[in-house]
């Protein structure tokens, strides 16, 4: 997934939509990696598909990384990015996957994000490189 930062420190986050996981919740521009893709390739990929975004590979910086278990105990690793410039003005590419873009404070994480994703949000505001989501305590 990747972070992008307005100059007023928002990042851009997505209100998924139709028959897909957390439909209805916030995250970030991210996905699944295709076959032989680097995280920085895929991470490319999915903001130029998804909000018609060109980054250079160069001004995406690695910020985070989240080892995730989905509702149904399946583990994942997110590996997270931040980037403050790009090419172009967001737009929703997909729009059935997708229902609105919204600007937010990852310092205050809207209450509909996906929970992992506040959860990343909240542990990149402090610096934080690791977090775990999903696992029992």
């Amino acid at each position: 997934m990747v972070l992008l930062h307005r100059d007023d420190g928002r990042v851009l986050l997505l209100r998924r939509a139709g028959d897909v996981y957390a439909s209805g919740l916030l995250a970030p521009p991210g996905g699944h990696l295709e076959a032989d893709e680097t995280v920085v390739d895929g991470a490319l990929r999915e903001v130029r598909e998804e909000v018609g975004l060109r980054l250079d590979p160069d001004e995406l910086e690695f910020c985070h990384l989240v080892h995730h278990r989905g509702p149904r105990g399946e583990a994942r690793l997110g590996v997270v990015f931040t980037a403050q410039r790009w090419e172009g003005e967001p737009r929703n590419l997909e729009p059935a996957k997708c229902s609105a873009l919204v600007w937010a404070d990852p310092a205050c994480p809207p209450a509909d994000c996906v929970p992992y994703t506040a959860a990343v949000l909240t542990r990149f505001v402090t610096g934080a490189l690791l977090s775990t989501h999903g696992w029992a305590v």
